[in-house]
């Protein structure tokens, strides 16, 4: 069995692939962030726009620059931490960032590519992605092979990026959808997805045995065992689920008791 060790590698690990397509993507925000504030106004580019978005960017370097990416090659709960930055965290912000306005230019392309994806740009399918894309990537042999090569390493992270930016967009997008979720459609898109994924957090949470080999093999860093580094990342998963959910329901719940009141005030005005 590996002995106990002191204190895993907290090392950063500079990715130049990740910042470089950190700082495009955010030079292209700001400049269009500067362009639309200055010609529509503040309404239309606000600053908690500008910090959601560069937000985003940032927890995508915490999750694939920072000692978190080094961590999550020694200890199971830090990969997961990693996952659901990626997959959440980081998602959420950034399409909180995108307005409209901001949207402009490539607002008919984003439209003409939904109708190109039939139906795999339904909401339906973003839940299925979102579940299995989970799912798979914790099946203990993608798992290993993943933390043993870089490009499949780097496969799942693109993985996670997607899935989860798919699944946040049905919900956050700026964009008026042609499978635009209504009435109680978003509770129950959110319902499927987290509790499905939450579910799995809690299996490897009380799961009595290790699944994933890579990690058994290496040192036992801050007093775990390989068993219990496993139902500490899935507790973790098992609760950021549950938590991004519960938040989750609350904003889209005042979200639509605004639309509601709106549009009951559209009405009236137009009566009298």
């Amino acid at each position: 069995m590996p002995p106990f060790a002191a204190a895993p590698d907290a090392s950063w690990t500079f990715s130049p692939g990740v910042l470089a397509a950190v700082v495009l993507l955010g030079g292209i925000y700001v400049r269009r962030w500067i362009v639309v504030r200055r010609a529509d106004g503040p309404l239309a580019a606000s600053r908690w726009r500008l910090a959601s978005f560069l937000g985003g960017l940032a927890l995508i370097v915490a999750a694939l620059v920072s000692p978190i990416d080094r961590l999550g090659e020694q200890l199971f709960v830090m990969h997961m931490v990693q996952h659901l930055l990626v997959l959440d965290m980081a998602s959420i912000l950034l399409i909180l960032g995108l307005t409209r306005v901001l949207l402009r230019p490539v607002t008919r392309r984003v439209q003409a590519l939904e109708r190109a994806a039939g139906p795999l740009a339904a909401p339906a399918f973003a839940v299925a992605a979102y579940v299995a894309g989970m799912a798979f990537w914790h099946i203990p042999a993608m798992y290993d092979a993943a933390l043993e090569h870089p490009a499949v390493h780097a496969l799942e992270h693109v993985t996670f990026g997607a899935i989860g930016g798919l699944y946040w967009w049905h919900l956050l997008s700026p964009i008026r959808s042609r499978h635009r979720l209504g009435g109680l459609g978003p509770v129950a898109y959110m319902f499927a997805a987290k509790v499905l994924v939450g579910l799995l957090g809690i299996f490897l949470t009380f799961s009595p045995d290790a699944f994933y080999a890579f990690y058994e093999q290496r040192p036992r860093y801050w007093g775990m065992s390989a068993v219990t580094d496993q139902n500490v990342g899935g507790a973790v998963m098992a609760l950021q689920q549950s938590l991004v959910m519960g938040v989750a329901m609350v904003v889209l719940l005042v979200r639509q008791l605004t639309e509601s009141e709106r549009e009951t005030q559209r009405k009236e005005r137009y009566a009298g």
